[in-house]
Order: C-alpha cells, then structure tokens, then sequence
C-alpha cells in the first residue's frame, strides 16, 4: 500500500533530489520569461497573503518543457506551503484521491500535471473539493447506502496541461486563474543558459550561451538538456570550455540544427514533402510513417514546427509550409495544390 501511495502522490521534493531540481528558480522574482504570467501570480499571490487564504486555483498550459511544474513550486515556496505532487494517470480510484484530498493542510498545493487525463469519476470527486472545499464519501452499497460530507482546509489545486482541449469545461471552470505559458524569446533562453551554466559550474563563453539558446526550441527543458550535453563534450573533446564552435560541434554530432530542429522532425518533415507531395495529410498517418506515436508528434514536435510556420494544420490534414522546404533544401513546388489551401 505504501509502494501505491508513492506512485500516486508525492511530498515536496527536497534539494538533494538532483541536478533538475537545483536548476529550477524557487522564487518568483528569480523566473526568467513569462512576464505577464508572472506579474499576475505575484498579485494572486500578494491578495491571498493579504487575506491570509489560501491562492485560488491555478491553471497553467501550454507546451511541455516551459515550466509549468516549476511555477507550481514556486508558488508553494512563495506563499510558505507544502506541494503535493501528482499526475492525471497515476490516479485510478476515486480512493487514491480521497486518500490525497484528507492528507492536505491549510493553505497546501496540490499539483496536478496531465490534468486533462483524469477520469470523469475522479472528477465529480475533484469538483465539490475545489468548491467547497468539502468530500462527499458514500458509505455502504444498494438501499442502504448513505453519503457523508468531511470537511477539507482550503487548499490550492494547480492543474497543468498541454492540451487544453481535452479539459471538460466543468473542471476549466473550477479554476479561478488560467495562464498559458508561450515560448521564450532568445533573450530570455541565453539568460537561462547563463543561470544554468552558473548553477552548474560550466565555463561557457557568450557564442556558447546563443548557439545553445538558439537551438533549444524556445523551450527552457530543451536549453538545460542541451547546456549538459555540451558541457560532457567539452570536457571529454576540448578543455572544458564551451565556445561558440565547440557547441556548435557538440550540437551537429547530437544532430541538433541551427534551428532547434532534430531528427525526428526533419523526418516528420520529409515524410509529409516527400511521401506525401507536401500534404495534407492526416496525423496518424504521418505517425505510421515515422514510426512514432501521434500523441508525441501533437504534444512534442508539432506545437514548436507550428511556431517556426514550418507547418499548417488545414480541416484536411497537415501541410508542409514554404519554409520548411527552404529550411531543408528542397525546391517547392510551385504549382502545388496545397498553396492554394
């Protein structure tokens, strides 16, 4: 029962437990980026200060790698709380999350990540909770059934999602602040990479720092991964400083282009311009023929080749934009039925 519990929720996560976490701003005053967001948890959080409440309910989506989960415990260390961690999957029974509900104090975060994929049943439990702040538990089965109502502390239920859609507008509703996270801006990536480089004790040179945030996808999750990688290629190739060429080489041999581009997504790309004169074609198919998963594709490669205007998604299926036949060399077609999409 123990092994459950820990699968299904974890406690505040402590400073030994590993480079990720020690890379993550505790404060809001050291998050780079998301300037509006930002600006607007700091008032959420100084009004519930004020009135000695707990924060509203929090909504954050968006694409994966730009901090939801960190917001969420920057949050708690803002208003002084614990963090209960969680996922939509983990939780399977109206039970588990009961279990979850009653072991929270005045004033916790309870984190949600994936929060779209929790089942309806887990949701009417979740919706008098965030509510009222009350668990209807029924006792008993058949005529002789009866429900109870426990009492929970106000507490907050942050929820992150990378597909908003997916939410039923009941759940969407409970929350009473819903932020989307965007991509960075290269200013903001190369202040993370130096943040990072500093935490970790990496030399690296200005030319370093931009080639790494130009090539991390806009995506801070990306530019931390990448700044590691570099960092092991430097130490075992060169003298451990990372130049502008250095990384440069280290991203090439990761196959990493100048765009933030990799492999899958050129192959992605190519498959639709070549297998499929450019498009349209429907999701499912271009995941058959990369042999990936269409959720990866929508989740992970499809939202950042959106943002590139590498790719259009038309009522037919996706299309193969100008600029990913540039990006790739490959001469467009002109006459092409798909421009005229």
């Amino acid at each position: 029962m123990g092994v459950q519990k820990e699968r299904v929720v974890t406690d505040k996560a402590r400073p030994d437990d590993g480079a990720e976490l020690s890379l993550r701003p505790e404060r809001l005053d050291e998050v780079i980026g998301q300037q509006r967001v930002t600006e607007n948890l700091q008032i959420l959080i100084a009004a519930a200060q004020g009135r000695n409440e707990a924060v509203d309910h929090v909504l954050l989506y968006g694409p994966p790698g730009l901090g939801k989960t960190t917001l969420a415990h920057v949050i708690a260390n803002e208003m002084g709380v614990n963090i209960k961690v969680t996922a939509g999957p983990a939780i399977e029974r109206q039970g588990d999350l009961a279990a979850i509900l009653t072991n929270l104090h005045a004033g916790d975060v309870l984190f949600i990540d994936e929060v779209h994929r929790l089942g309806r049943a887990l949701e009417e439990v979740l919706y008098p909770a965030m509510e009222d702040f009350a668990l209807d538990i029924v006792i008993g089965k058949g005529p002789g059934a009866r429900s109870i109502r426990l009492q929970l502390p106000r507490f907050t239920v942050i929820g992150a999602t990378t597909r908003l859609a997916l939410m039923t507008a009941p759940l969407r509703a409970r929350f009473g602040a819903v932020f989307r996270l965007d991509y960075y801006e290269l200013d903001d990536m190369e202040a993370i990479v130096r943040r990072a480089s500093d935490i970790l004790k990496v030399s690296v040179e200005q030319d370093g720092v931009t080639e790494i945030a130009r090539r991390a996808r806009a995506t801070p999750r990306v530019a931390l991964r990448l700044l590691r990688r570099v960092r092991d290629f430097a130490q075992v190739r060169v003298d451990g400083i990372v130049s502008g060429s250095v990384a440069r080489d280290a991203l090439d041999l990761l196959d990493v282009d100048e765009l933030g581009l990799d492999e899958i997504d050129r192959r992605m790309l190519r498959s639709i311009i070549e297998k499929f004169a450019g498009g349209p074609v429907g999701l499912d198919t271009i995941a058959a023929s990369i042999s990936e998963e269409a959720d990866t594709i929508m989740d992970v490669y499809e939202p950042y080749l959106l943002q590139l205007g590498f790719l259009e998604r038309t009522s037919r299926g996706r299309v193969a934009a100008r600029l990913a036949y540039d990006h790739l060399g490959i001469s467009y077609p002109e006459d092409s039925q798909h421009s005229l999409l």
